[in-house]
């Protein structure tokens, strides 16, 4: 039975989503394209009629993990009374719970290694999501040069990666706990 071009691209669409969320919860190189499928609910011989290699599932699972943080970081700061939201998209993303989400939180924590040796294609798609980021922060900074608005966001955007990252890393909650509010604290400053 054929399906329709509307069914494949929802089952396209729950591949990549699942992909995304499994690629950060394991790992690119662990987890393979089997896991990807079974956990999609499909098997692993439909994989190819969605997808030339699984490159390019990586490609766009992080492009569909950068949309989804860069539209939680714009979320954060509609919701925040504070002046502009930068604030609110810091808050959120140093957040406990962010941390500990490896599977929904941002790509960039939970893969960069791995991103950092990836092919082309993903290189590019990331760092596209890394310049809306930017742009996003940058808006959003109390710099009224866009120039130095600019520094200012990636300054912020480093940060923010950074700290998730070592909070990540460390196996003393005590400290995992410090470098999140620690780094809100020095980013708070005017």
């Amino acid at each position: 039975m054929k399906r329709s071009k509307a069914e494949t691209a929802e089952t396209r669409h729950r591949i990549v989503e699942t992909a995304a969320r499994e690629f950060r919860r394991n790992g690119i190189h662990a987890t393979g394209l089997a896991d990807v499928m079974a956990a999609a609910g499909l098997t692993h011989g439909g994989f190819y009629r969605h997808f030339q290699s699984k490159d390019q599932l990586v490609a766009e699972a992080c492009a569909a993990g950068m949309n989804s943080i860069v539209a939680r970081a714009e979320a954060a700061a509609c919701q925040s009374d504070s002046n502009g939201g930068l604030e609110a998209i810091i808050e959120s993303y140093l957040a406990v719970n962010h941390r500990d989400d490896r599977a929904g939180g941002c790509p960039l924590t939970s893969l960069g290694s791995e991103l950092a040796r990836a092919d082309n294609e993903t290189r590019a798609t990331v760092s596209e999501g890394i310049v809306r980021f930017v742009e996003a922060l940058a808006t959003r900074a109390r710099r009224r040069k866009p120039e130095l608005a600019k520094s200012d966001a990636l300054f912020v955007l480093s940060a923010l990666v950074g700290a998730v990252t070592l909070s990540r890393i460390t196996t003393d909650t005590g400290l995992s706990d410090a470098i999140l509010s620690e780094t809100k604290r020095h980013l708070a400053r005017p």
